[in-house]
């Protein structure tokens, strides 16, 4: 006798029904509830950016700021609902779309505390990835997982990388503070750590610059520096995701945690080991 961890999608039962809707769009009934969800997202995005235009905001406030707390109940109810339809709600909370759906209904309950904080209902743009389920793009999820693969792998050199550059910046800082000094804008270290971030990076804002003949030499030092600097990072997440590109992800969705990205040949979630 199988446990209830490892019953097949097909054992029915409210939850399995709920998670259909809900978590897929291969059913009328799941691609109308995703369509919809959709369209109350759109409307809630443009309903905070209306907010934000002070003329608007004089005229329309009270009907903006009610459509605002409408969408947000949807969108809790909404939010309970994946919470119940999955056997371990835990784990769908601490996935990505878990935690983008809660941080989209935060910011209406935080502006009771802090006013203007509903201006970070924009996070629910984010929300409108599941439209590449709606429209049968389910290889560009896959696609997206092996992106997301590939920055995990290379995280430990993207941080010994970074070392490496705040390394550099508070050197190069403190020399050109003792060498310009504050007469020619570099009155501290931390100053001067800012001209070296900003020339290093060669976006070179123009605000500091070194006025003496040795400033000026360090200063095209880092800047040539700072084009061997970028391609780094740009190496290291190419080895990683040719490497993450062999092993092909599908979108299924787990009925046990809702986590999505499993492998093609996979029977059971890499997340919680429920069957898939």
């Amino acid at each position: 006798m199988s446990s209830p961890s490892e019953q097949s999608p097909s054992d029915g039962g409210l939850r399995h029904r709920m998670h259909t809707i809900i978590f897929e769009a291969d059913t009328p009934a799941g691609k109308a509830f995703d369509i919809a969800l959709l369209w109350a997202i759109l409307f809630s995005i443009v309903a905070v950016m209306l907010e934000s235009v002070a003329s608007v905001r004089d005229q329309y406030g009270r009907v903006l700021r009610v459509a605002e707390w409408f969408f947000t109940a949807l969108f809790t109810a909404e939010y309970v609902l994946r919470l119940i339809a999955v056997q371990r709600p835990l784990r769908y909370m601490r996935s990505f779309f878990g935690l983008v759906d809660l941080v989209a209904i935060l910011p209406t309950f935080l502006s009771v505390l802090v006013p203007g904080a509903q201006s970070l209902l924009v996070v629910r743009v984010v929300r409108l990835l599941r439209v590449f389920r709606v429209l049968k793009l389910a290889h560009l999820l896959g696609q997206a997982e092996i992106l997301l693969t590939a920055l995990r792998a290379s995280r430990p050199k993207i941080t010994v990388f970074l070392g490496t550059v705040l390394t550099i910046v508070v050197v190069m800082g403190a020399v050109m503070y003792v060498v310009e000094g504050g007469a020619n804008g570099f009155d501290s270290i931390p100053r001067a750590m800012y001209w070296a971030i900003v020339t290093v990076t060669t976006v070179g804002f123009g605000d500091i610059t070194p006025k003496t003949v040795l400033g000026q030499l360090i200063a095209s030092v880092l800047m040539v520096m700072g084009y061997g600097i970028i391609a780094v990072p740009t190496g290291i997440v190419s080895v990683e995701l040719a490497a993450a590109t062999r092993h092909a992800v599908d979108s299924r969705a787990c009925l046990g945690c809702g986590v999505q990205g499993h492998d093609l040949d996979a029977s059971h979630c890499k997340y919680c080991g429920h069957g898939l």
